[in-house]
């Protein structure tokens, strides 16, 4: 259901079409929580049908017509009602940690390929997440801008700190997973080197 309270959102910004939303789903939601196109779109419908949205076409090119979706004060309140109610943890699912619990049927190369492949990846999304960061800091993110220019003057900081804190939570765990990832490279050398 997470979706559905991200595309409100991005919607509580400015109206947009299923491909605006994409678009500006890729370039900021999607940092903290990942949806292709097959999952928005019918997301949009549902939403719409729920009262949560309400769409208008609008003209698309010459002849083409889309479908832009603004947030209704239903949706609003939905959004309103989630951010204050406690989130329920699901139980973990982690591919990752799962398979290093039993590296010994792995081959030691298997296993630091394992490895090194979490470091490439945490590495790469650490460094989306600072540039994440620099962006919100310095006022070039776009989406951002937006947000800040339908906030009241009174929000405004709250509304930045808050993204700037969300993304150094996402670093700090990124940091965590290479180190992880770093000491288990040792571990695997450690043990391969064992009589």
């Amino acid at each position: 259901m997470s979706l559905r309270y991200a595309l409100l959102a991005l919607l509580s910004v400015e109206p947009m079409t299923g491909y605006d939303l994409s678009k500006r789903f890729e370039s900021s939601v999607a940092y903290v929580w990942h949806a292709p196109d097959s999952q928005i779109y019918p997301e949009l419908r549902k939403m719409e049908k729920d009262g949560l949205l309400a769409g208008e076409e609008i003209p698309w090119g010459p002849r083409g017509k889309k479908t832009q979706y603004r947030i209704t004060a239903e949706g609003r309140a939905a959004f309103r009602e989630w951010m204050n109610t406690p989130l329920e943890y699901s139980r973990e699912r982690d591919p990752v940690h799962l398979k290093a619990a039993y590296l010994e049927w792995a081959d030691p190369d298997a296993a630091r390929a394992h490895m090194r492949a979490h470091i490439d990846c945490h590495t790469l999304r650490r460094e989306q997440w600072a540039g994440m960061i620099e962006e919100l800091k310095n006022g070039t993110n776009v989406m951002l801008r937006k947000r800040l220019a339908v906030t009241p003057e009174a929000d405004r900081r709250r509304t930045l700190e808050y993204k700037i804190f969300t993304y150094e939570g996402l670093v700090a765990r990124a940091d965590t997973e290479i180190e992880w990832a770093r000491r288990g490279l040792e571990l695997i050398d450690s043990l391969d080197e064992a009589p």
